[in-house]
């Protein structure tokens, strides 16, 4: 699971492209100074200033101080934590491997009580930044911001019938859900989105897991 410290953006993800995207890549090899970057990348020495600039204000690079003989210390940049997220990650494969050799080992019902529990978990470390009691509306509302902040992408809407469903248009599981739809579908989102509201009875409506567009939660209010 990522950090809770935030995913990364929509707009981040187009972060490797560009010139921005070469100097992650050369910061990815080794910190290097603004002269470094821009000799390696055929740009003035000024623009190479001002990508690092707007970069560490994003918190994707940091500066770094090192006394080299002589003289003023040589200010370097390194990617940071957030910096290095942007790079493509595999842990879907991991995943993946992981809950076949389960399901071989052990059976469905035990990894899906394996999944069940995994959900709840992530829940508590999640609802440590949602406020308590409130209506089921704003709690709703508080949920969706908390799974935004860990790189889904919610929304809240209204019924016809005055009910509230919770849409979202991504899935940091996408992978894992396309393979194992019911384990990452019915039994870890259903019992993720369940255990944020404090409620059961949620509904899985539509998933992308199984072909949709979206993923749908319809919540009973009470």
């Amino acid at each position: 699971m990522r950090s809770m410290r935030g995913a990364v953006t929509a707009g981040e993800e187009t972060a490797l492209e560009g010139t921005r995207g070469r100097i992650l890549e050369e910061l990815a090899a080794a910190p290097r100074t603004a002269r470094d970057l821009a000799k390696k990348l055929g740009i003035q020495e000024s623009a190479a200033r001002g990508h690092l600039s707007r970069m560490e204000e994003r918190g994707l690079v940091v500066p770094t101080f090192r006394r080299e003989g002589v003289g003023r210390p040589r200010k370097r940049y390194t990617l940071t934590g957030r910096g290095q997220d942007l790079f493509p990650k595999k842990y879907d494969l991991i995943l993946d491997s992981v809950v076949d050799e389960l399901l071989d080992r052990e059976g469905e019902g035990y990894v899906s009580a394996l999944f069940a529990e995994a959900a709840v978990r992530m829940a508590r470390a999640v609802t440590e930044e949602v406020p308590k009691g409130g209506s089921p509306e704003e709690r709703a509302k508080q949920v969706v911001g908390a799974l935004n902040r860990l790189g889904f992408r919610c929304a809240i809407e209204k019924t016809g019938e005055g009910q509230l469903r919770i849409v979202r248009t991504n899935c940091i599981f996408r992978h894992s859900a396309f393979s194992h739809p019911y384990l990452l579908c019915d039994v870890f989102d259903k019992h993720l989105t369940e255990a944020l509201l404090g409620q059961t009875g949620v509904d899985l409506e539509e998933t992308m897991g199984r072909g949709g567009m979206r993923c749908t939660h319809l919540i009973p209010l009470r």
